[in-house]
């Protein structure tokens, strides 16, 4: 198991930038692939991004290819999403992710973080 805290969040306006952090206990951090999801309002949770377990490897979600990066630092036990040109339709709730497998689904994650609140104005 292993404990996640985002922070980061907050308002912005649309073409702004936001750095989202993820803080992950224990010594194990490296031994988990990473993932951001996020979740508007009356939708389902959705796939950001993800990135291999040495950082060395990512993928995203069409809608953020571009904008989004994500990046770790395995010796910090932190993760990151750099996300710049943002848009209205980016606005919901980011959670971070450890899972075991480099895949898109929820399903394939185990231990999620509390969320933090990302509001992008128009």
């Amino acid at each position: 198991q292993v404990q996640l805290v985002e922070s980061g969040g907050g308002l912005v306006q649309a073409g702004g930038s936001l750095r989202l952090s993820c803080a992950a206990s224990g010594r194990t951090f490296r031994s988990y692939v990473m993932g951001w999801f996020r979740q508007a309002p009356e939708k389902e949770r959705e796939f950001v991004a993800t990135v291999t377990r040495s950082g060395m490897q990512s993928n995203y979600a069409d809608s953020v290819r571009g904008r989004f990066t994500i990046s770790r630092d395995n010796a910090k036990n932190t993760l990151y999403l750099q996300m710049n040109s943002l848009k209205p339709e980016d606005t919901a709730v980011y959670y971070c992710a450890a899972g075991g497998q480099f895949a898109v689904e929820t399903t394939k994650y185990d231990n999620w973080g509390q969320g933090t609140q990302v509001t992008v104005s128009s």
